[in-house]
């Protein structure tokens, strides 16, 4: 997993380029959701019983509908938080299947409503600080 965690939306550093599509078999959209506690950042990471993992949620983009919409629909369906989109902080892309490649798009997101239920793909999410982010991540 790429270090999105040094990632920050709206900060003096260079904007990403505009999204165009790409030569991925499979695109998908995430989000990279966030929260600001007492002495910094938490983020939000979410656990798929079925690969047992830890990931940010993230989900593949339905026909006709563009990646930041994707996002904010998987992130809405895998943990159950409505979030407003506040910039995109990078792009993954990675091997799956039989020589395919997925590209997943990543918005830095913070929490509107809602409230997690464990659902058939996401059992539990844990809020936590970067360092220990990146230890769970695969």
């Amino acid at each position: 997993m790429p270090n999105l965690l040094h990632c920050a939306p709206n900060t003096s550093e260079a904007p990403l380029p505009p999204l165009e599509e790409k030569d991925a078999d499979v695109q998908a959209g995430g989000g990279l959701v966030y929260r600001k506690r007492k002495g910094g950042v938490e983020v939000l990471v979410v656990h798929r019983p079925h690969y047992d993992d830890w990931s940010f949620p993230k989900g593949n983009r339905n026909p006709g509908e563009k990646l930041k919409e994707a996002a904010l629909r998987e992130v809405e369906e895998e943990t159950g938080y409505r979030c407003r989109p506040k910039g995109r902080v990078g792009q993954v892309r990675y091997p799956v299947g039989r020589n395919q490649v997925k590209e997943v798009s990543y918005w830095a997101m913070k929490v509107k409503s809602g409230g997690f239920r464990p659902n058939e793909e996401v059992d539990e999410v844990r809020w936590v600080e970067p360092d220990r982010a990146r230890t769970l991540l695969t």
